[in-house]
């Protein structure tokens, strides 16, 4: 759950970064057409190259942020025998889903999670919070780190990295033109871009990149779906249901960074409108579908 949430505030961020930027230095005023037309075809490749630029930054930066933001450790010599189990595991579980051998890394937090993360399959990096071990019996912790190993042969990270670019596009192309009406239509600003401008498409841009959100949340939900079933794969359907129950009977939402919450185990909880922006389904959805998949 950690991976998304860190994921898409880390979009955002660097959006916002960029546009200031961009906007100090006057690119912006090259998208308008003889200082008064806004040139949609220059402005929608403008916002395409930014879009998808900002997301596989974003990317590129995964495992470092991950590492940064929760302060995990990568065993690089196990210190006991936990740590020596956790790489045994992750090391088959890896061979089993055809990846090379993730980084492992351990996160101390009270917090039941862990998470996946990284550029590319063979290039990952899998975490577990001192709470999960602590508090998971070994079948269930075998059945998590499938589960973010899924996460990784499923190339999960690109996919929403790709995802992630097209909604970056759509909200960089929306918010200039909210801000080209603003400036030339309600405040008749026809020469250059003023300050009305930049007020407005930084607060659409803010505003249609948390709407945009829900659109990347929707697909992360299924990616999870996908998830738990690679997970009961390689480690067995009762495996991960009985890991999806230990959440469920430990109940408690996730402390993870908000910019990673879609890259753990536990997604956290939510009713009405907030779920629309829960990065992980419900648990007993989760284990509903594990259900029906071991009857059909």
């Amino acid at each position: 759950m950690k991976r998304i949430g860190l994921f898409i505030l880390t979009n955002l961020a660097v959006l916002l970064v960029l546009s200031v930027v961009l906007s100090l230095l006057g690119v912006d005023s090259l998208l308008a057409e003889n200082g008064v037309d806004l040139n949609l075809q220059a402005l929608l490749i403008f916002s395409a190259v930014f879009g998808m630029g900002g997301s596989f930054i974003s990317l590129a930066m995964s495992k470092w942020s991950a590492k940064r933001m929760t302060g995990a450790q990568v065993i690089t010599r196990p210190a006991n025998k936990s740590q020596q189990w956790l790489l045994e595991t992750v090391a088959r579980l890896a061979q089993q889903a055809g990846i090379a051998m993730p980084e492992v890394a351990i996160y101390n937090s009270p917090d039941v999670n862990a998470f996946a993360t990284g550029m590319s399959k063979n290039k990952a990096l899998v975490a577990v919070s001192t709470g999960l071990i602590e508090n998971m019996k070994m079948d269930e912790a075998e059945a998590v780190l499938a589960h973010e190993v899924s996460h990784v042969a499923n190339g999960d990270m690109v996919t929403l990295a790709l995802i992630q670019g097209v909604v970056n596009t759509f909200v960089i192309f929306a918010s200039r033109v909210v801000g080209h009406i603003v400036d030339r239509v309600i405040l008749k600003n026809e020469r250059g871009y003023g300050i009305g401008y930049y007020i407005s498409s930084i607060i659409a841009q803010i505003v249609f990149g948390i709407l945009a959100s829900t659109i990347v949340m929707y697909f992360s939900r299924l990616r999870e779906f996908k998830a738990d079933a690679g997970a009961a794969q390689l480690a067995g359907s009762e495996k991960m249901i009985a890991a999806l129950q230990r959440l469920q009977a430990i109940h408690q939402p996730s402390r993870l960074p908000e910019q990673m919450a879609a890259f753990g185990i536990n997604g956290g909880f939510a009713e009405g409108f907030k779920k629309l922006f829960l990065s992980h389904p419900p648990l007993e959805e989760r284990i509903a579908a594990l259900r029906e998949r071991q009857i059909s």
